[in-house]
């Protein structure tokens, strides 16, 4: 497809509103929302402890322990500073794969650097009752970079105990997420402590960072395990359209910003056009965009018509994406929870097998969604 072409056709549809491979789903299970918590700051993501309560991280730069029954503690001592402006702060929080024996807990969020500048960092430590002790931080996005747009970030620990971090271009830097010299637009991948597996793709490229995994990212703020596949799969917005899903693979290119299927926010195009030979097309994109931010598959037996669906929250829409899927392919989206008209920040399926939402606001809720019988 010609630029002239593209161009005209990525218009159309922001125009008419329909996104590509939309379609209405089975009717719902009925379900009932249940408020958790309120009163939190934008709260960013949340983590399930063994006992019941939860760990939430509000984005200015606080982490706090949510009761079963919905009491928030007072913020949580030794967590790093963070550089809270505009998109950046205190982002993601996961769980140690062996929490039960080490206690630890891993941080993803915006580091101050020199002269203004910051970055996509992530830090681990031990919780103790209501503080995180041996505070270190294992990993750091290089080089910082002006500006307060696009940090990313989620994490994922892969089965092999490898935690993915997922990071943005940091807007104004977008070229160099074609370039491995350095961490923007990149996924990468270490070990618990900050060291680099050995069988990451360009551990032995000369010039590469040996973190990268995969590249060409523009601002990614999902991730989730596939629970069959065990592949990380990722999602990322694109600027006015082109949001993607993509199955995040060792060493591929993802194309942005060569190719992309959305256009600037001035309606000019982007790079050349939707393809080029050696980069990867996405499983599925949105075009209008719907600032995607949140993913989890769903695997209980709570909602037995959603297990095997992707969950998205929609940050632009303010919805719940239910995604139908056929192995790699979107058969059907469902907006769920638009009664809310609120901003989906984060999504997380509980041990208990209800969904979990957070609203992103500066006063903040945490939701579960329960059956309605």
């Amino acid at each position: 497809m010609n630029q002239a072409l593209l161009s005209m056709a990525v218009v159309a549809l922001l125009v008419t509103g329909l996104p590509p491979a939309a379609q209405a789903a089975d009717e719902p299970l009925p379900y009932r929302l249940k408020r958790v918590a309120e009163g939190l700051e934008f709260p960013w993501s949340l983590a399930f402890l063994p006992d019941g309560r939860m760990l939430v991280t509000e984005r200015p730069g606080r982490l706090r322990i949510v009761s079963a029954d919905g009491r928030l503690s007072p913020p949580v001592h030794g967590v790093p500073k963070v550089f809270a402006e505009r998109q950046g702060g205190l982002l993601d929080v996961v769980l140690d794969p062996a929490f039960a024996r080490n206690h630890r807990v891993y941080l993803s969020y915006a580091e101050a650097g020199a002269d203004g500048q910051a970055g996509t960092a992530v830090a681990r430590g031990t919780l103790a009752g209501d503080r995180l002790e041996a505070v270190e931080v294992i990993y750091r996005q290089l080089p910082k970079a002006d500006g307060g747009l696009h940090f990313g970030s989620r994490l994922a620990f892969a089965p092999d105990g490898t935690l993915f971090i997922t990071q943005g271009d940091r807007y104004l830097h977008k070229d160099q997420a074609q370039m491995l010299d350095n961490d923007f637009g990149k996924t990468v991948r270490i070990n618990p402590d900050g060291s680099i597996p050995a069988d990451n793709p360009f551990v032995n490229t000369a010039g590469a960072r040996p973190e990268i995994w995969s590249y060409g990212h523009r601002n990614m703020q999902g991730a989730a395990i596939h629970p069959q596949t065990g592949q990380l799969w990722t999602h990322e917005h694109g600027a006015m359209g082109g949001d993607e899903i993509n199955v995040d693979e060792a060493g591929r290119n993802y194309g942005w910003p060569v190719i992309t299927w959305g256009i600037n926010y001035d309606g000019q195009p982007i790079g050349i056009g939707v393809e080029r030979a050696g980069m990867e097309q996405p499983l599925h994109y949105w075009t209008p965009s719907i600032a995607p931010s949140g993913m989890a598959f769903y695997t209980a037996d709570r909602f037995p018509a959603w297990r095997g669906n992707l969950f998205v929250g929609s940050m632009k829409f303010g919805y719940l994406n239910r995604i139908t899927l056929d192995g790699a392919t979107v058969v059907a989206q469902q907006p769920l929870l638009t009664e809310l008209e609120a901003r989906i920040r984060s999504v997380r399926q509980g041990p208990d097998g209800l969904l979990y939402v957070t609203t992103d606001s500066p006063q903040g809720q945490i939701l579960r969604l329960e059956p309605a019988t």
